[in-house]
């Protein structure tokens, strides 16, 4: 026989342990969530309770974090709501019936604003009952951050050297970003990027990427493009590229034809690419001095007078600009032209052989 004393000791030992009137009842939570650093992020936590129901004593958000735990906020149907430093500022309860004077609690979802990097962690949502005991489960909160991501050149403008040495001419930066972007480079240009990462006490890496190449007359005015990928997002910079150059000099004029007796007026013409462009032109004749009937104009040698063999020589044009000084060279060979059927006998031609000329004819 079983006394009442005892029966009545088996029953609140079963409640305790989960017995019937302590089943059915679960904490339902989000097993991820995730968000900026700065923006707003829910933690749900919703108690199903069980038929008939139990009674919630307290519902205790805990922050898990490397193995201890930290309390964040506090309902309790006697003593009210508390959210504890330093979350204060920043969780609420999202359900307004949590903060009344008879709360409801199924439904203790927090609120976090102004998401910190600091609060990366497990968040914990405990439910005490009565008499079936605690019930909770657990979320983990993974927060991001968006780098801040620019592109420069090395300097407003590159010179390129005569000793064809490489340089950094642009370099790209996503700095303080969780996770760490990706930098790559789109371009036509012949140079090579380095890539360095550098993790912050933080937790965010700043990722940075020098461009480097040999500067020329080639890569003047080429677009460099920098392209960054962070998670999903894609961000790009450009620049075009303003590359300083010693002057790049050719002669021209000579058409290769025929000069006939009457022709009056011969002209060289100096044409240098420069960056910035070409200061100073100066001519001068190889192993001797410019005839007398020169004139010069710029970057035009004029030959006035009639064509003679006293023109016959290696000429010379010096292009100047604020970064040097180059040279073009031409030689001109004065030769009679052979006789031609339909040329008057009396008539007599010159033909300049291997001469950068063109002719005016007066």
């Amino acid at each position: 026989v079983i006394s009442v004393d005892h029966a009545l000791w088996c029953l609140l030992l079963l409640s305790l342990i989960g017995a019937p009137g302590g089943e059915g009842q679960m904490v339902q939570m989000d097993p991820s969530k995730s968000g900026f650093v700065g923006s707003q992020v829910e933690l749900r936590c919703i108690f199903i309770n069980s038929n008939p129901p139990v009674k919630i004593s307290q519902v205790t958000w805990q922050k898990l974090l490397n193995g201890t735990k930290q309390n964040v906020a506090i309902a309790n149907p006697a003593l009210g709501v508390s959210v504890l430093p330093p979350f204060k500022e920043r969780v609420s309860f999202k359900q307004a019936a949590v903060r009344h004077r008879t709360p409801s609690l199924e439904d203790t979802t927090i609120v976090f604003s102004s998401l910190q990097l600091s609060d990366e962690a497990a968040y914990i949502c405990e439910y005490t009952t009565f008499p079936a005991g605690n019930r909770e489960n657990m979320v983990n909160l993974t927060v991001f951050a968006r780098p801040m991501t620019r592109m420069t050149l090395t300097t407003p403008t590159i010179v390129a050297r005569a000793q064809k040495r490489k340089m950094t001419v642009a370099t790209c930066v996503s700095a303080n970003g969780k996770p760490p972007s990706v930098i790559r480079w789109d371009t036509r240009l012949k140079g090579e990027p380095t890539f360095q990462e550098t993790r912050n006490q933080n937790g965010t890496v700043t990722v940075r990427s020098n461009y480097v190449l040999i500067p020329s007359r080639e890569t003047h005015k080429q677009k460099l493009t920098c392209i960054v990928t962070y998670r999903n997002e894609r961000i790009t910079d450009s620049v075009v590229l303003n590359v300083q150059y010693e002057p790049d000099v050719k002669i021209e004029g000579f058409d290769g034809n025929c000069v006939p007796a009457t022709a009056r007026m011969l002209q060289l013409t100096c044409h240098a690419d420069a960056n910035p462009p070409v200061t100073i032109y100066q001519w001068k004749l190889l192993n001797g001095s410019l005839p007398t009937n020169v004139e010069i104009k710029n970057n035009t040698l004029f030959f006035k007078g009639p064509v003679t063999y006293d023109l016959a020589g290696t000429y010379v044009c010096d292009a100047t600009n604020s970064i040097g000084t180059r040279t073009g060279i031409v030689d001109v060979n004065i030769t009679v032209c052979s006789h031609h059927a339909r040329i008057p006998p009396n008539s007599v031609f010159f033909f300049c052989s291997g001469a950068v000329l063109s002719f005016l004819h007066l």
